[in-house]
């Protein structure tokens, strides 16, 4: 499955860095391990996309301690 989510600028440099690794998110998408994802930057002051993007592959998953529906996935840029 591919998904195309949109990430604020803040998160997004630390993603490329490859620091932040994980994404804390409601499961509406129906995520799972092997599923690739596009995260398009997205500028919260000018209330749009940057045009920087990256794709990643999500290596795990848990919903322990999490709020109902939402997921905390792991992932690798590909």
């Amino acid at each position: 499955m591919l998904h195309n989510l949109k990430i604020n600028k803040e998160f997004f440099g630390p993603v490329l860095d490859q620091i932040k690794t994980f994404e804390i998110r409601k499961n509406d998408r129906n995520f799972r391990v092997g599923d690739k994802v596009t995260l398009n930057e997205w500028d919260n002051e000018k209330k749009r996309y940057t045009g920087r993007r990256t794709n990643i592959e999500i290596i795990y998953m848990t919903d322990y301690e999490q709020k109902d529906n939402y997921v905390v996935f792991s992932f690798k840029i590909i």
